[in-house]
């Protein structure tokens, strides 16, 4: 830490911050410094005050978001409430979690150089800084393309590379993993501490993938709980006690693996990193010894097909293929996950099994019958589909009429309705903000009230792209408890996903894309233990398999499928 530095370059004094809407404050009673050269780390379940914390720095409060304010909060040597939003956004660049609401270009381009063109630089130098800071984040490809028509990965590179031309001495990432594929998540986290490095930024990020985030190594945690900074420490320090479970946040694999192999976590072992975590000899005797402690999987009794695709081809420009010769089957009551990089043609297929594309070639066939005759509206009542950016779903003004809307439609009576609603809310998390507004909900709640929207129509399958994301760890745990709760009597359930820790604890198996194409059919285990296909689809080995290293295992995957089995047996009680 940077302590030594006279003057904190972000300071919070006594600040407490309440909105309007609210009967209680958000933020209460932040003591909390911030010097420059510092990378810090913002965590806390959803509704504990990250991203009002965030606002507070970058302006949004209070000239954007109005509320009332007491205490004090310097930025950059200057008090906020005597500043402007236009002042401030001179010293903090902020890369929001929904990418669409910072787009302002017609191009990628265009809207990574905006910045540039307000400062009236000349165009040779905006040229040259756009490409560079195009090809820093992988996106030089794609700058003549409208940020609209991107993936949610290529949206979120789009604008860090707009954040990142601005020589700012803040850098602010609100959930810069959330549509990032593994592998594109674990370079923006080197990109991340690659600008704090070269350009000696300070860094803030607010992030669920804890574990992801320590790829790097950041200087400090801060955790918020209900308003309040509950911890303020070392990863080292923090990932030994027990403030995380507390607030609902989930801890990095290898350390639940080591606690239930019952060893003890110190700081001395260094375990914010898995790539600086120093075992003993007794500590890598016990991960021996709990190997073959946990049962073997059982398998499962095969049931008949629901969803089979045969040699599907399509594509949305002629010559440029998104998928290529899919073949596979999914059957009743299966939960599998499937997973790629940015573009390999997850969402794409989803959208095909779905009817909002035809393919080119090939069958879809659900329960035996091939949908191609079937009409939205007809698939609709038996594929459920949760989109990816719950901006694409929501209609309705308040969220128990959102969620309420298809019961509706169907002419469903008031009070069945109401049952309805209410039950999934409740599963959700939802149900204190019935009657809220959706304008007034986070990201990560607006995503649990499209599920919930989808969920309450009981399809017989539900396919759900990236249903995790924005989630802390305790909606994580319900939203997924719930799906195997469904999946458990009968329902099927496929999971489009960047999450390796949900493919990990809940995927039957795994289907890998890449390029458009089925790479493989197989156990989480054996995908996240398999250099070569890991490289091939982007994906991220798990921690459990350099743990499994560390402690002299030959077989990681063996070890990754003795934690998947403790793991279901431990949140089961089994």
């Amino acid at each position: 830490m940077k302590k030594n530095q006279a003057v904190p370059l972000i300071r919070f004094e006594h600040f407490s911050f309440q909105y309007r809407a609210q009967k209680k404050p958000t933020l209460v009673d932040i003591n909390l410094s911030i010097y420059p050269g510092e990378k810090i780390l913002i965590i806390g379940a959803s509704g504990s005050g990250k991203t009002t914390l965030a606002h507070c720095i970058n302006g949004l409060i209070p000239f954007n978001y109005r509320g009332e304010s007491t205490g004090h909060l310097w930025v950059g040597g200057e008090e906020t409430k005597n500043s402007s939003i236009f002042a401030l956004s001179k010293t903090v660049g902020t890369v929001l979690q929904d990418p669409d609401g910072q787009f302002v270009g017609l191009t990628a381009a265009e809207d990574i150089a905006f910045s540039l063109e307000n400062n009236c630089v000349p165009q040779p130098e905006m040229l040259e800084r756009v490409q560079q800071a195009a090809g820093t984040v992988g996106i030089a490809d794609h700058l003549h393309r409208s940020p609209y028509d991107l993936s949610g990965g290529q949206k979120q590179r789009v604008s860090m590379a707009g954040v990142m031309i601005d020589r700012v001495r803040i850098l602010l990432f609100d959930e810069p993993l959330a549509n990032l594929d593994p592998a594109t998540g674990k370079q923006a986290i080197e990109l991340i501490d690659s600008i704090m490095t070269n350009d000696k930024t300070t860094i803030l990020i607010i992030e669920h993938r804890l574990e992801d985030v320590l790829h790097r190594g950041v200087d400090r945690i801060v955790l918020l709980d209900e308003g309040h900074v509950i911890a303020d420490m070392p990863p080292d320090d923090l990932l030994c006690g027990d403030w995380l479970e507390k607030s609902g946040i989930r801890k990095p694999l290898y350390i639940t693996a080591m606690k239930y192999a019952g060893i003890r976590v110190t700081p001395e072992k260094r375990p914010a990193g898995i790539g600086t975590l120093i075992l003993g000899e007794e500590d890598r005797a016990s991960l021996q010894k709990w190997l073959p402690a946990a049962a073997p999987a059982h398998a499962e009794r095969q049931k008949p097909e629901l969803l089979t695709i045969e040699n599907l081809h399509f594509a949305y420009t002629t010559g440029e293929p998104a998928l290529m010769d899919i073949s596979f089957s999914v059957r009743e009551g299966e939960m599998p996950a499937i997973v790629g990089a940015n573009g390999a043609g997850k969402s794409t297929l989803a959208k095909l099994i779905c009817g909002f594309e035809s393919p080119d070639a090939g069958r879809l066939l659900l329960g035996g019958v091939d949908m191609a005759s079937y009409s939205i509206a007809e698939r609709a009542a038996h594929v459920g589909y949760v989109m990816q950016n719950p901006k694409q779903m929501i209609s309705k003004t308040k969220l128990f009429d959102e969620v309420a809307m298809g019961l509706v439609t169907r002419g469903m009576d008031e009070e069945t309705t109401r049952c309805r609603v209410e039950e999934t809310l409740k599963v959700c998390g939802l149900y204190p903000f019935r009657h809220w507004p959706i304008s007034a909900l986070s990201f990560g709640q607006k995503k649990r009230v499209t599920i919930a929207s989808v969920l309450v129509m009981e399809p017989k399958l539900i396919i759900l792209d990236e249903p995790t994301a924005g989630q802390d760890y305790r909606h994580y745990t319900d939203i997924m408890e719930f799906l195997v709760s469904l999946n458990q009597r009968g329902m099927t359930v496929v999971m489009i996903t960047h999450d390796m820790h949900l493919m990990l604890e809940y995927a039957s198996r795994t289907l890998v894309f890449s390029g458009g194409e089925l790479l493989a059919d197989s156990t989480a285990a054996q995908v996240l233990t398999d250099p070569d296909l890991i490289r091939r689809a982007s994906l991220k080995e798990t921690s459990l398999f350099a743990l499994a290293q560390n402690a002299g295992i030959g077989s990681a995957a063996g070890l990754a499928q003795r934690f998947i089995d403790y793991e279901r047996r431990a949140k089961t009680g089994g």
